[in-house]
């Protein structure tokens, strides 16, 4: 992978991270365009760390808030009572910060077990272009009925356990490409009633763990292989996460102005157009539908 080539898809990532349009799905898909071939599930998951330190970044706060409250929360009556405490109503923000944090934990569950289950199948069979191109558009459906048909009045203020858990299998759909983490989880959000921008905020936090996670992960176990048998060379994954992160920041801003004025139907018509695009390119031979060499 070129310097080039690694900004390219340091930028498609962070434009697309926090997007109901798929992340990993575009840099497949733009890998195979640009020359470089599928840039594969552990430069994907390693780049999402840089996206997900802008999440860091611009809710510092939130997150600082948080885990003060949690850890207080471990040191009293909620560390002692707590399964009484998550089903109760908000006493005040500090035992909502502290709820947060217990179903952030709770929410992140499964997509950790799924993701270790379904470690091979994500690697290779998920990545194949043709189902990618089915998750685009069938999600895209999905979406939008969703966005259409949800109640949307719920706040993050009204999160129950079973939501929480919820939330995080509506995220592990994310584990195919073509669905999006942001967007299985809002999907999620949306059809539990809540608010465009409660699932929205919601979705940024609960992928804290999950991507930090797998990203860790995945550069603990390439150690030793970056620039072998087709892989990504250290410094274009460095480059792309450092990019992804300067991209991503911005985008975040613009995500969530956009969702709390907005309707998700522009990204809806996006990933049916994208879905479209990909049969023809696998119909013409533009594409192939399986990783392989670099396109000359």
């Amino acid at each position: 992978m070129s310097t080039w080539e690694a900004i390219v898809l340091g930028l498609v990532q962070g434009l697309t991270e926090f997007l109901p349009v798929s992340s990993s799905a575009h840099l497949r898909i733009i890998g195979e365009l640009i020359g470089s071939g599928d840039p594969g599930a552990a430069f994907t998951a390693i780049t999402q760390i840089g996206t997900e330190t802008a999440v860091l970044l611009y809710f510092r706060r939130d997150i600082k808030r948080i885990l003060v409250a949690w850890w207080r929360a471990l040191r009293g009556d909620l560390g002692t009572d707590l399964r009484s405490r998550l089903g109760s109503p908000v006493g005040g923000p500090a035992d909502l910060d502290a709820r947060m944090a217990w179903f952030i934990a709770l929410g992140s569950v499964p997509i950790v077990v799924l993701g270790l289950a379904f470690q091979d199948a994500i690697e290779t069979p998920f990545r194949n272009l043709w189902l990618i191109a089915l998750t685009l558009a069938g999600f895209a459906l999905v979406l939008g009925w969703a966005d259409a048909r949800g109640a949307k009045q719920s706040r993050l203020e009204d999160l129950r356990p079973k939501h929480a858990v919820l939330f995080g299998f509506a995220q592990a759909l994310a584990l195919i490409p073509g669905v999006s983490r942001s967007g299985g989880t809002i999907t999620g959000g949306l059809l539990m009633g809540y608010t465009r921008e409660a699932a929205a905020r919601y979705s940024f936090l609960l992928a804290i763990p999950a991507v930090f996670g797998s990203g860790v992960f995945q550069l603990a176990k390439s150690v030793g292989e970056f620039g072998t048998a087709g892989t990504p060379s250290l410094g274009a994954t460095v480059l792309a996460t450092i990019v992804a992160f300067a991209v991503g920041y911005v985008v975040i801003i613009a995500f969530l102005k956009i969702v709390s004025t907005y309707s998700y139907r522009p990204f809806v018509i996006y990933r049916l157009a994208l879905a479209a695009l990909v049969v023809v390119l696998l119909l013409t031979g533009v594409l192939e539908p399986t990783a392989g060499a670099p396109v000359e």
